[in-house]
């Protein structure tokens, strides 16, 4: 696992689920885990909608000023250089979670050139969700991902597939999404990213 792990994708293909579940399985490394919430465009769940569970179990979260409250203001307040070089000291991990789309990864491409001062502690995670609105073809992921590296002028380096149905999911659902997944790998050239969380 990079040190520097940024989750992207979809809106509602479940990036904060997944940015959220690697910190949780990072920490019990015993390293030190900083969350980014970078998702300052419109957002339905956040990384800092969780920031007291989080924070129970010792990983560090970083939210723009108005995370969690009435205000839709997408104003960054903290420097995130330092913010990435503090959290990777002592081998540590950051973790940043992007806002969906092209949109919210510009945010992600105002840093392109502190990221790429640690290009090779970097990955770029794509999470897809084939029971998602506007992701139903291998094709649509795959465009949503292209310009999402165009927004954020960084390249995507492995896919996580977290194709859900919120409560309603079935193991069969879940059994059913591989053969998506493997496409949209196929077609990126992309690794399928496993066991995320354990």
């Amino acid at each position: 696992m990079k040190k520097i792990i940024a989750v992207t994708g979809h809106y509602g293909v479940g990036k904060t689920y997944v940015a959220a579940g690697l910190a949780k399985k990072l920490v019990r490394t015993g390293m030190p885990v900083t969350i980014v919430d970078l998702d300052i465009v419109n957002p339905y769940f956040r990384t800092a909608d969780a920031r007291t569970s989080l924070e129970k179990i010792g990983v560090k979260v970083i939210a723009p000023l108005y995370a969690g409250t009435n205000l839709d203001i997408p104003a960054i307040n903290f420097g995130f250089e330092e913010i990435i070089s503090g959290g990777i000291s002592h081998g540590g991990y950051v973790i940043i979670d992007v806002g969906g789309d092209d949109s919210g990864a510009l945010a992600l491409g105002r840093y392109k050139t502190v990221l790429d001062g640690y290009a090779d502690e970097l990955s770029l995670l794509y999470v897809i969700n084939c029971y998602r609105f506007l992701t139903l073809t291998p094709e649509d992921a795959v465009n949503y991902l292209r310009e999402i590296e165009l927004a954020s002028r960084l390249k995507v380096t492995g896919i996580v597939n977290n194709s859900n149905l919120g409560s309603e999911t079935a193991a069969a659902d879940i059994e059913n999404s591989a053969a998506f997944a493997r496409k949209v790998s196929e077609l990126t050239g992309l690794p399928i990213v496993e066991n995320v969380f354990l």
